[in-house]
């Protein structure tokens, strides 16, 4: 459990007495501000002091100042960084809730302390870090229980003895190192016969001055790397390492004299080890000169590797070396002076030779021609190698040439190849300056891989470079700043499985035929190559394709119809593009085989209109790499929000408001229906709410408006126009085909020109009248009219010969005429006489 100060014992370790003056000295506000700090800063780190890199499994807690194990840490952690905290002193029992670790670094956490039983519990630790900390005391049984312990690190611990590192019982350890400490003695304790798999022994940088014989007697390993480099030897016992076959010996930067260093491995004579290796440290320079004598005890060794680092001095020829290193199968060379070769002997044994960071200014391919037997010549990050002619003679066993990582401007002669190396299988050229290939007939028919990438390559994408390289299975042209044109760039490599282009171009940016020829094809690389276009048919030849990575290119649409034929495919990388969706189509196309699909780092659309998508990726999450990373670009208000935490609750609509919806919607519509279908009768209404009403009969302009049917004109003409306006007293009528304002919607017409300038309405009914839907329109406006206005008033005229049978279906104007008077007219003068009287007086009324 942690401690942290509460409140309370905050205040009462700052409680002082308020001066008499009422103020607290600046001094102590500071102090107490800092104790506040410091209280709420171990609060926060309390609530969640370590990242959870995986959940439930990986946790680190660098730098946090813990004394014991964060109690939220699951028992089911696997991996745990306690690195940089104050832990001092490991108890009994200290890590046995966390019984599933299998690796634990307690890297610079102050221990000084190892109990009893201080791992006990931890039965499934294989790596256990103990690097910089001060071990003043171990328990006896301070490692117990540490029985699948592979790899104990306790570099820099101030371990002064074998003697005191207890590790008898990890019998399965393998790897031990105990680097930078101060065990002056390598006389091995009894305890390491029982570490029967150890096969990494690191004593790097301590006190060792002397190896005796018997001090390894202890080690039951037969293949163990021991690893003595750094420390100041000055004397080898004869025979000290006698009967033992080491894998790898290394004695880089132990002897303080060419002197020592020749004495003492001449007192190695008899050493088995598959790998030695000599020389010094770039910062640590012991030995002042350096003779080809000091070497030549290597001709009493039984080696499989010399490796020789920072040779320096008068060392600028292989001439300068013992001749005793062509007894050897594998020569390594490190950060020399070497500045050419010399012709080597006949019967050298050397079948691998490397250069590295040497002198050379041309690759001595005559020279090396020499070595019959050499199957591999690595000759690596030479900055002055500029030159690369191809005069290799005879070299039949050569099958790997790596000039990789040097100054190279050269132009390649497949042909000049072939003779001096025919048997050439892996060429590697990558990391140079430029690099010029040919359309030659004759290259090399058993070459398998060829590596050229960041090496400017001319002729490639335009030529048909590799069309004599039939058996090549592996292709590496990555940024080599190569325009693809042809659509034969690839011919003839009918067994290539894998190609690596990224980093280059394609003409127009566009991908279309270019990679038709190869048929057998697994993996494929054309990421960053701003590619805009793909065609559906670029790929339809490599139906063995396993994995694709087509990312950080600038296509808009991941369209599966082009990987309809990739039935093989497992792995498609297009993160980085543009892509702002799947389609349902474009996911239903997707390959069945695929297993991992990287899409992160698109301009993803979190629309609800993209919902199938949306909830598709949550679905599928297993399927997609880097899913974290799928960020939503748009809404704007949605920008970058992670795709994998949208809400898709937000895109589902309630039960009840899609009703309210519905309804919503439903009254939309039918009111659209009822404003087209009575549009004159609003429109009238709007015009007569918002019109100015006739407030007294000055305002009128004529004594009546007319209504009647089109077909009554002739009557209304002749009994009303003419006899009304041209009696005595005259009347002023408004007829509306000469009274109407041309250009003048007819309902606004009817309403300003008829009835509100106007002090009587008469209505003329007759069989015509009942039939046209205008009048009854008008109609039902001077009935809607009289009801605004009290002062408006209807005179009513029925026609002789009007269908009684139609007028009592107008059941409206029916029942008005029953509780109403109206005149009627009738054809006859007696009639007309009394008719007109009627009329008149009706039109005086008011």
């Amino acid at each position: 459990m942690l401690f942290f100060p509460s409140s309370d014992f905050v205040f009462r370790s700052f409680h002082w007495k308020m001066p008499r003056n009422g103020f607290l000295c600046p001094s102590l506000i500071i102090t107490f501000s800092l104790a506040v700090f410091f209280q709420s800063q171990m609060i926060i780190r309390s609530l969640n002091p370590c990242l959870e890199v995986m959940p439930g499994i990986t946790y680190k807690c660098m730098e946090l100042n813990l004394s014991v194990i964060p109690p939220d840490i699951p028992n089911s952690a696997q991996s745990l960084d306690l690195s940089f905290n104050p832990l001092e002193i490991l108890t009994s029992n200290y890590f046995s809730p966390l019984f599933a670790l299998e690796f634990l670094d307690l890297t610079r956490c102050n221990i000084q302390n190892i109990e009893d039983n201080a791992f006990v519990g931890l039965c499934n630790l294989s790596v256990l870090i103990l690097t910089a900390n001060p071990l003043h005391f171990l328990g006896a049984r301070a490692f117990h229980d540490l029985t699948s312990l592979q790899r104990l690190v306790a570099v820099q611990t101030e371990l002064y003895s074998l003697d005191n590192l207890p590790i008898g019982q990890l019998t399965s350890l393998q790897e031990l190192n105990l680097g930078n400490n101060y065990i002056d003695s390598l006389k091995l304790p009894e305890y390491f016969s029982r570490l029967l798999f150890l096969k990494f022994l690191s004593l790097q940088a301590n006190k060792i001055s002397s190896i005796s014989v018997g001090d390894l007697d202890a080690l039951s390993s037969q293949n163990l790397t021991l690893v003595l480099s750094k420390n100041n030897i000055k004397h080898i016992e004869v025979n000290a390492i006698a009967g033992l076959h080491l894998q790898k010996l290394s004695l880089r930067g132990c002897f303080e004299s060419s002197t020592i260093m020749q004495a003492s491995l001449q007192n190695l004579t008899g050493l088995h080890a598959n790998s030695l290796v000599l020389g010094e440290y770039r910062n640590i320079k012991k030995l002042q000169t350096f003779s080809k004598g000091i070497l030549d005890a290597l001709c009493h060794m039984r080696l499989q590797e010399i490796t020789l680092i920072c040779i320096k001095g008068d060392v600028d020829n292989t001439d300068d070396l013992s001749l005793c290193l062509n007894n050897f199968s594998t020569i390594r060379l490190v950060d020399t002076y070497i500045k050419d070769v010399s012709n080597f002997p006949e019967n050298s044994s050397i079948r691998h030779l490397e250069f590295k960071d040497s002198r050379f200014r041309q690759v001595p391919s005559v020279r090396l021609s020499s070595l019959k037997e050499l199957r591999s010549l690595h000759i690596t990050h030479t900055k002055q190698l500029v030159e690369f002619e191809e005069d290799f003679q005879g070299m039949q066993k050569l099958e790997t040439l790596d000039l990789s990582e040097n100054e190279l401007t050269a132009d390649l002669c497949w042909l000049c190849l072939r003779k001096g190396v025919p048997n050439l299988k892996y060429l590697n050229l990558s990391f140079n300056v430029r690099i010029g290939l040919q359309p030659e007939c004759y290259g090399l028919p058993k070459l398998k891989m060829m590596d050229l990438q960041h090496t400017t390559l001319n002729g490639a994408g335009e030529l048909p470079v590799f069309l004599c390289l039939p058996n090549l299975i592996y292709l590496d042209i990555s940024y080599t700043h190569t325009n693809i044109q042809s659509d034969c760039t690839f011919c003839g490599l009918k067994s290539l499985q894998v190609l690596k282009m990224a980093g280059n171009t394609f003409e127009n940016n566009k991908l279309v035929h270019t990679l038709k020829n190869l048929s057998s094809l697994q993996i494929l690389d054309i990421s960053n190559c701003r590619l805009q276009y793909l065609s559906l048919n670029s790929l339809a030849n490599l139906h063995e394709l396993r994995e694709l990575n087509i990312s950080h290119n600038k296509l808009l649409g991941l369209h599966p119809e082009a990987y309809v034929h990739l039935q093989a495919l497992t792995i498609l990388d297009f993160h980085s593009n543009q892509l702002s969706v799947l389609t349902e189509k474009d996911l239903q196309n997707l390959p069945s085989s695929l297993k991992n699909l990287d899409l992160s780092q698109n301009l993803f659309d979190c629309s609800c209109e993209n919902l199938h998508f949306l909830q598709w990726a949550k679905e599928n999450r297993n399927l997609l790499r880097h899913a974290e990373n799928m960020i939503c670009h748009s809404p704007k208000h949605l920008r970058d929000v992670c795709l994998m935490n949208f809400d898709l609750a937000s895109c589902r609509v309630s039960t009840a408001t899609l009703a309210i919806s519905i309804t919503i919607s439903v009254v939309l519509v039918l009111s659209l229906i009822l404003v087209y279908k009575y549009y004159f009768h609003l429109y009238y209404l709007a015009v007569l709410l918002g019109g100015r009403r006739r407030s007294d009969e000055e305002d009128s302009i004529y004594d009546a408006f007319v209504i009647y049917s089109s077909k009554d004109q002739e009557w209304v003409r002749r009994e009303l126009e003419e006899t009304l306006e041209m009696g005595v007293p005259s009347f002023h009528l408004c007829f509306f085909y000469r009274d109407f304002i041309p250009g003048v919607p007819v309902i606004t017409n009817i309403i300003k020109q008829g009835f509100q300038s106007s002090r009587k309405v008469i209505t003329v009914v007759s069989s015509h009248f009942l039939e046209s839907r205008w009048c009854n329109f008008e109609l039902e406006v001077a009935q809607s009219w009289q009801l605004l206005d009290s002062k408006a008033s209807m005179i009513w005229i029925v026609l002789d010969g009007t269908d009684k049978a139609v007028l009592q279906r107008k059941l409206g104007l029916f029942r008005y005429l029953r509780r109403n008077t109206y005149l009627v007219w009738k054809d006859s003068e007696l009639n007309r006489h009394v008719f007109l009287r009627q009329l008149r007086s009706a039109l005086l009324d008011g």
